[in-house]
């Protein structure tokens, strides 16, 4: 496995970027062209290995997808969700667990047997919060170690009985898994969202002529009507972009402007939690495509102040968590971070693994049940480090070398292509090159 060393950075990071393409609007935008009659553009699209396993999956129910890498495009053409056959194969979602929740709940519609599994990690990510609302429809579905676990079965069936559920955690991957089951309801469907979550998939499903209502805290679903395929054109990605955004905001005398970014309000919890911290980061050319938000953001090097987050923004800034707690290292005060359990089970439990890599170069950080607590401003020191397999925890400790004094090597690097492929890239594009790729090859 391949590891990556990082030298402390020696000049300020400056330049003009665009924002990598978002990976959940690109899994919701391929998605949503499959349940859709007609032929779906999508442009700007986020070609990572989770957005490959979401691509594989949609061929397999017999819809057909062209794609152009290098022009960041995805043809999708399909008959409609009515025209999705059963799948030939098994399901294999890879890492991505976008893909496995948001899947399921298409396979609940589709009649015939579908399997979904992934790989290690996935295996090990409670799958239980999607299999219980779903049988309220009437669907047939099950997993391993009691339901808990994935490979899952879904025995679909169309139509499904419509439904109401309460959301128990604050999750998009679950909200999104019942609202794309619900378009085959026998009549409207009801869910309730006490603590807001990302909203892509019910503005994409609006967009192309579903029939989503929001009441309060109540999300309706009326199934009656087609949904018909038009163009999307995708912003780039807020929680990759957190990365540079982190890094400007670190190394003395950065500039740096990121262009084409998503900034819908459920989205950009990180950004109103660094101008609390006293970040000179500023939004600006705002505009609205398909009621999702999207404009530019410039990024100065700023000192920064501690920050307290609580269960009601994680859902805002969840991905975020990990490079706002290298931020929090540097930030005068104590840093706390409340509520965020579900970290524990992602690609890693992103708690211990930050919070134990982040000890390793020096920093203090005492673990809690669903949080951390950060001291700051600390100066890290080099040293080796984990990536734990998790593409964020990789990119985070990138950011915690720029500023050590020392060089931090970090393991199985591999991993940061599950999301953002080109991250050294543009590492360089804004003035970083003190880094050296060491192939276990040549170690």
């Amino acid at each position: 496995m391949d590891k990556v060393r990082i030298l402390p950075a020696s000049s300020k990071l400056a330049g003009d970027i665009l924002c990598p393409p978002d990976k959940s609007f690109s899994h919701r935008a391929a998605m949503i062209g499959a349940l859709s009659s007609g032929e779906t553009l999508i442009h700007n699209f986020s070609f990572c290995q989770d957005t490959w396993s979401t691509l594989y999956c949609l061929k397999l129910f017999g819809v057909t997808i062209q794609t152009y890498p290098d022009q960041g495009v995805v043809q999708v053409t399909s008959f409609g969700k009515n025209g999705l056959s059963e799948p030939p194969d098994i399901l294999d979602v890879g890492n991505s667990g976008t893909t496995l929740r948001l899947i399921a709940g298409i396979t609940a519609g589709i009649q015939g047997l579908s399997i979904l599994t992934g790989d290690q990690s996935i295996r090990q990510r409670p799958m239980k919060r999607i299999i219980d609302p779903l049988r309220k429809t009437g669907v047939v579905i099950g997993g391993r170690n009691g339901d808990r676990y994935a490979p899952l079965y879904v025995i679909g069936k169309n139509p499904l009985r419509a439904f109401h559920h309460t959301l128990e955690i604050p999750s998009a991957q679950v909200k999104s898994c019942l609202l794309f089951a619900a378009l085959w309801g026998d009549g409207p469907s009801f869910i309730k969202e006490p603590i807001l979550s990302r909203n892509h998939t019910e503005n994409m499903l609006q967009a192309v002529g579903g029939d989503i209502r929001k009441q309060n805290e109540v999300i309706q679903v009326y199934p009656e009507k087609e949904l018909v395929a038009r163009p999307f054109h995708l912003p780039g990605d807020i929680s990759s972009a957190a990365f540079l955004i982190a890094a400007a905001l670190l190394i003395p005398k950065s500039h740096l402007v990121i262009r084409n970014i998503g900034l819908n309000p459920t989205r950009i919890g990180m950004v109103r939690c660094l101008q609390r911290m006293g970040a000179q980061i500023n939004l600006f050319e705002v505009r609205e495509e398909w009621g999702e938000q999207q404009g530019h953001l410039a990024i100065e090097h700023s000192l920064l102040n501690s920050f307290e987050i609580n269960q009601d923004q994680i859902p805002s800034l969840i991905d975020e968590i990990p490079i706002l707690s290298v931020l929090a290292t540097q930030a005068n005060g104590y840093s706390i971070i409340k509520g965020a359990g579900e970290l524990r089970v992602k690609e890693s439990d992103r708690l211990h693994a930050i919070s134990e890599n982040l000890n390793q170069l020096g920093a203090q950080v005492n673990e809690t049940d669903d949080g951390l607590v950060i001291s700051g401003p600390i100066r890290l020191k080099g040293g080796k480090v984990k990536s734990y397999h998790d593409h964020r925890i990789a990119m985070s400790m990138v950011i915690a070398g720029l500023i050590a004094d020392a060089p931090v090597e970090i393991e199985d690097i591999e991993c940061i292509s599950i999301s953002y492929p080109n991250f050294f890239q543009d590492l360089q594009k804004i003035g970083y090159k003190d880094f050296k790729i060491i192939s276990d090859t040549l170690a």
